[in-house]
């Protein structure tokens, strides 16, 4: 019967909640299922990867090359130069992006595929390592694969038993379970991580410097003490960034006087005309030095809630400023 002749007014929402709800205990029970295959074959497959002169090239079929695919794209992002081929194509001339120094992950839920396993003799006679992540430890695949790592499951998620589901998310998580392991083994970093993540959110934070961002001393508010609080305002209000800084004649940091001290004088009634800026700064405050990341400043300003920095050298002396406006531009935030 065609969809179009469904009466889907009469499946009840509980009905629906409860399709959904065995959908995850069946998956979640698949994955779970994977721990006791976490082996000494694993081990091999780790070890074949790393030592992997080349590339690590995955190949699948259908829903497992979509599963392949993102596989390539995790190793490639954590520390394992990989790329994914279709195994349609490299029958046609992209095999040649193959080459003897790289690794080979094929996946098949079956073993069975025959896009795959028709290039099983060309991987053979140039000797390229082969992981096989497959559903079935004695298909075809599997025994012609230089390691093998058994994805299989009870049954899938769909109610037909059909539809790749939770065949599927087993081999996605045998495949992360490869790259994370291949990038503790490799000592791969947040910062590394951020290297091929620089268009992201984590890669601004982790690769952004204060220095990328802060305003330069020539255009930071500072004073010197015995100036006026008075004149002190017309000097932050010239600059716009809600502060001054309060320097000596070295640019040795004294203090800093922020909107938030300007309130709390004011609340205690504090003749603005009459009062030198040291008796209302805030003497000695917390700086950051211009090589530290962005994401360092941020930290500190949200644990001491405030809203902007002075930046030092290594000697206390003023060489900018950063506050949030600029963190949050810079999509640090």
């Amino acid at each position: 019967m065609g969809s179009d002749c469904l009466n889907t007014e009469s499946v009840k929402d509980e009905d629906l909640i409860k399709l959904g709800r065995a959908v995850i205990e069946t998956e979640a029970a698949a994955v779970a299922a994977l721990t006791n295959r976490i082996d000494d074959q694993f081990v091999v497959a780790c070890r074949l990867l790393l030592q992997c002169e080349g590339r690590v090239v995955v190949i699948g079929m259908g829903k497992s090359g979509h599963i392949g695919s993102k596989l390539a794209a995790t190793l490639a992002s954590t520390g394992t130069p990989a790329f994914f081929v279709h195994p349609g194509e490299a029958g046609h001339g992209d095999l040649g992006m193959i080459t003897a120094d790289d690794t080979l992950i094929a996946l098949s839920n079956s073993g069975e595929t025959d896009e795959v396993n028709q290039l099983l003799p060309l991987i053979k006679r140039r000797q390229i390592p082969l992981v096989a992540i497959t559903g079935n430890p004695s298909s075809t695949l599997a025994r012609a694969a230089s390691v093998h790592l058994d994805v299989a499951v009870d049954r899938e998620a769909c109610p037909l038993g059909l539809a790749p589901t939770a065949s599927t998310t087993a081999s996605l998580a045998m495949g992360d379970a490869l790259a994370i392991a291949l990038l503790e083994a490799r000592g791969f970093t947040a910062e590394d991580f951020a290297l091929s993540h620089p268009g992201g959110r984590l890669g601004r934070r982790l690769l952004l410097r204060i220095e990328d961002l802060m305003h330069p001393s020539a255009d930071t508010p500072q004073v010197y003490p015995g100036t006026g609080l008075a004149d002190a305002l017309v000097e932050m209000t010239r600059y716009g960034l809600g502060m001054t800084a309060i320097v000596d004649h070295d640019q040795r940091i004294l203090g800093i006087f922020t909107d938030g001290d300007l309130r709390r004088a004011l609340d205690k009634n504090v003749d603005v005309h009459q009062t030198p800026i040291e008796a209302v700064m805030t003497p000695n405050p917390r700086h950051v030095e211009r090589q530290q990341l962005a994401a360092e400043a941020l930290a500190m300003m949200e644990e001491k809630r405030i809203n902007a920095l002075l930046v030092a050298d290594a000697d206390s002396r003023l060489v900018g400023a950063l506050n949030m406006h600029d963190l949050l531009r810079a999509g640090v935030v």
